[in-house]
């Protein structure tokens, strides 16, 4: 009965995933545009005609159409039900991570504009910092709001002097503000030691996709928002790891 009702929340906590998703990709293609995310109502990207609530239901609306405009039958990206469903499903590990705990939904929502962001920055090679702040809001509503805050700023201050040094010795640029604040974000959702190993691990996952655009670069908070949620879903054994590494 238990595993019944487990099985049951997190069908529901899916699907309330993907209404977030929905919203998600409306955040995505206007933030970047400086549109407003809350007027005017969705509409065809090709033939700019409103659409009708049934035509936004989640993953459903976008099979149900076989992926084309319900007027002008122009396609529709397959993003759109991507999303969706990716943060569904990021919403059910994270719900199994931490069970119904009061901050679920703020740590949802700090890997959620993470997600955001990812989108973004593949696409535009930029993130937006209002996206960025709201990230970090959310990840500092922790059970140890104070512990949270000291580690959100030392993470991120520590990755700004680096970021400071690195400049001075290449003597241009080498790490965006943007960097800085996804550091504080992973500082307030992982701690210390956790927090280098998602450095780290973000390292190792950008390490190919750079050597293959080496002439223009990759977009990096993808892959440290990637190595977060990694080393947040499996922070005990990332914890069991530095003990190896520290003690043999």
């Amino acid at each position: 009965m238990q595993e019944d009702f487990i099985l049951e929340l997190a069908l529901f906590v899916f699907v309330f995933g993907t209404l977030i998703g929905s919203f998600l990709n409306v955040v995505i293609y206007r933030v970047p545009k400086g549109e407003s995310i809350v007027f005017p109502s969705s509409k065809c990207q090709s033939c700019q005609t409103s659409l009708k609530w049934w035509h936004n239901i989640p993953i459903f609306s976008w099979l149900f159409l076989r992926g084309k405009c319900y007027f002008c039958h122009d396609t529709i990206s397959p993003q759109y039900p991507t999303v969706e469903f990716i943060t569904g499903i990021l919403f059910v590990l994270l719900y199994l991570k931490l069970g119904l705990v009061w901050y679920l939904p703020f740590v949802a929502g700090a890997f959620t504009a993470l997600f955001a962001l990812v989108m973004i920055d593949f696409k535009y090679m930029a993130v937006p910092d209002s996206i960025n702040f709201i990230a970090l809001g959310f990840a500092l509503v922790q059970p140890t709001f104070v512990d949270a805050l000291l580690c959100a700023l030392m993470a991120a201050g520590g990755l700004y002097l680096v970021g400071l040094f690195s400049s001075f010795i290449a003597k241009k640029e080498a790490m965006g503000g943007a960097d800085v604040i996804v550091a504080g974000t992973m500082g307030a959702l992982l701690g210390f030691p956790n927090f280098f190993i998602a450095i780290f691990l973000s390292a190792i996952l950008a390490m190919i996709p750079s050597l293959l655009n080496r002439e223009t670069g990759v977009p990096f908070v993808p892959f440290l928002a990637m190595a977060t949620l990694i080393v947040y879903l499996y922070d005990s054994q990332a914890g069991h790891l530095v003990e190896y590494l520290i003690y043999g």
